[in-house]
C-alpha cells in the first residue's frame, strides 16, 4: 500500500464521518423569554456545563423581552426552540396556522411572579391603586399579561395594564416613576426589596384560578418535531439540564452570573417553590386555561381534542 493510497484513503474515511448524521453537532437557535431568571436557565447551564454537546446539540441561545418575542422567533423559524412562551399564546398561534408544537411544561401556577411599587409610594396592596395608576406586564400574550387581566376579572384591580418589556426594564420605569406598579419574577428585585427600594405588593398566588394551570410552556417548530432524532437527543439533554439547575454547583454558576449570592438564589427557589413548578411532562388544568383564554379574549374557541393531541407532543423520559 502506498503512503498516497493510505492518505487517500484517510481523506474519504473522513468525508464519510462528516457526511453521516451526529458526526457534528446539530444547531438549534433557543429564544428565551427573560433569559436571566432562574426558571429559564436550563438551556442556559445545560449548555455551557457540556450537557447538550454530550448528546450531539449545540445551542445558541438569546433573550427576548417576553413571551410575545419568543414566540414569534420560533414561529418565523429564526429559532427552532422557544423557552418560557405564554401557554395560550401558543394555543393562539397554533389555532392561527403556526407551525409550532409544544414539547414541554415551563412552569406551573404563577408563584414565580410578583408586583411590586417603589418604597415611598401610596400604594401598599392592589386595591389602593385606580383607574390613574398603571400596572406592568411584559409582553402580549405571556403568563405576565394573563396574571394582570385576571388581576382586573377576578380581583377587581383597576390599574391600567403597560407593557413594559424585561426585568431590568421594568425596573427602571417604577424607579423613573413611569410606572406606578413593576412586575418581576424572582430572584430579580428581591436585593432592591431587601435594600428597602421597592415593596412587593401581590404574587400570581393572589389569582387562585391559576395556581394549578400550566401558564408557560417550552416550544419547538415544527421542523424540529419532524426530526425525531434531534427532538429527542435535545428532550434527553434539557431534562438533564432541569436535574442540573438545582445542583449547588449550577447555582453558583447562575448566581455570579447574574451578580447575586448563592444564599439569595436559593432563598429564592424555596420561598416562591421554583423547582416544583417546573415539571416538564404534563400541561396541568388545560380546560380552565383555555376557558381563562375565551374569557379574557386570547382565543375565539378552545382548542379541540383533536388540535390538542396534535399541539402538545411532549416526549416521555427515555
Amino acid at each position: 500500500m502506498t503512503m498516497l493510497t493510505t492518505a487517500a484513503r484517510v481523506i474519504a474515511l473522513v468525508a464519510l464521518l462528516a457526511s453521516t448524521p451526529g458526526f457534528a453537532d446539530d444547531h438549534l437557535k433557543v429564544s428565551i423569554g427573560q433569559m436571566d431568571t432562574w426558571v429559564n436557565q436550563a438551556a442556559v447551564i445545560g449548555q455551557r456545563a457540556g450537557i447538550f454537546a454530550k448528546h450531539g446539540i449545540t445551542l445558541e441561545n438569546f433573550a427576548t423581552q417576553g413571551s410575545g418575542e419568543t414566540l414569534q422567533a420560533v414561529v418565523s423559524n429564526a429559532a427552532q426552540i422557544g423557552i418560557g412562551v405564554g401557554t395560550l399564546g401558543a394555543m393562539r398561534a397554533y389555532a392561527r396556522g403556526a407551525p409550532i408544537r409544544i414539547i414541554g411544561a415551563s412552569f406551573t401556577g404563577v408563584g414565580d411572579l410578583y408586583w411590586y411599587v417603589r418604597a415611598d409610594s401610596p400604594i401598599k396592596t392592589l386595591a389602593d391603586a385606580n383607574e390613574s395608576n398603571t400596572i406592568a406586564f411584559s409582553s402580549n400574550g405571556s403568563s405576565v399579561h394573563n396574571v394582570v387581566l385576571a388581576f382586573a376579572h377576578e380581583l377587581g384591580t383597576k390599574a391600567k395594564p403597560v407593557q413594559t418589556g424585561g426585568l431590568p426594564a421594568t425596573l427602571t420605569q417604577v424607579m423613573s416613576g413611569q410606572v406606578d406598579i413593576g412586575w418581576a419574577t424572582p430572584p430579580f428585585g428581591l436585593k432592591e426589596a431587601d435594600e428597602g427600594k421597592i415593596r412587593i405588593i401581590a404574587s400570581g398566588d393572589d389569582v387562585p384560578s391559576l395556581g394549578n394551570q400550566t401558564v408557560r410552556v417550552e416550544i419547538a417548530n415544527l421542523a424540529v418535531c419532524q426530526n425525531q432524532d434531534l427532538l429527542t437527543r435535545f428532550m434527553r439533554a434539557y431534562r438533564e439540564s432541569l436535574a442540573f439547575i438545582a445542583d449547588p454547583r449550577a447555582i453558583k454558576t447562575y448566581a455570579d452570573s447574574i451578580g447575586a449570592t448563592e444564599k439569595l438564589v436559593s432563598a429564592a427557589i424555596e420561598k416562591f417553590h421554583l423547582q416544583r413548578g417546573k415539571q416538564l411532562d404534563r400541561v396541568s388544568d388545560v380546560e380552565a386555561l383555555m376557558a381563562e383564554g375565551v374569557k379574557l379574549k386570547f382565543l375565539d374557541k378552545p382548542l379541540t381534542k383533536e388540535q390538542l393531541t396534535e399541539l402538545i407532543t411532549i416526549l416521555p423520559p427515555s
